[in-house]
């Protein structure tokens, strides 16, 4: 590790520079910038598109984020496609309770 203040080569548990008697700074940490994210995973869950396109345009540069976007689309598809199956049944069951069906064929002749 090197001085800051004049550039002379320091001890890496140095607290100060011997030669300038600069303090030390310790070296900022790094930060992966490409973890998973929870918020873009809750967006893509509910806009489905904008989640397979940033999953496109991340997955080389940032797989992390690119991951979190594609489960929170793929998620997001698959809830959506079970709801619509649902409301469906419940449709036919709804309707097939409410209506004779007898009597409503005979009006379609």
């Amino acid at each position: 590790m090197y001085c800051r203040n004049c550039g002379m080569p320091i001890a890496d548990n140095a607290a100060v520079c011997p030669s300038c008697g600069a303090a030390v700074q310790p070296a900022a940490p790094v930060v992966d910038k490409n973890q998973p994210s929870l918020g873009i995973a809750v967006l893509c869950f509910f806009f489905p598109l904008i989640g397979l396109i940033l999953y496109l345009v991340w997955k080389d540069t940032e797989p992390g984020k690119a991951k979190s976007a594609g489960k929170g689309a793929l998620i997001g598809v698959i809830v959506s496609v079970a709801l619509v199956i649902i409301v469906m049944i419940l449709t036919f069951v709804v309707v097939g309770s409410i209506i004779d069906w007898g009597e409503f064929i005979y009006y379609l002749r």
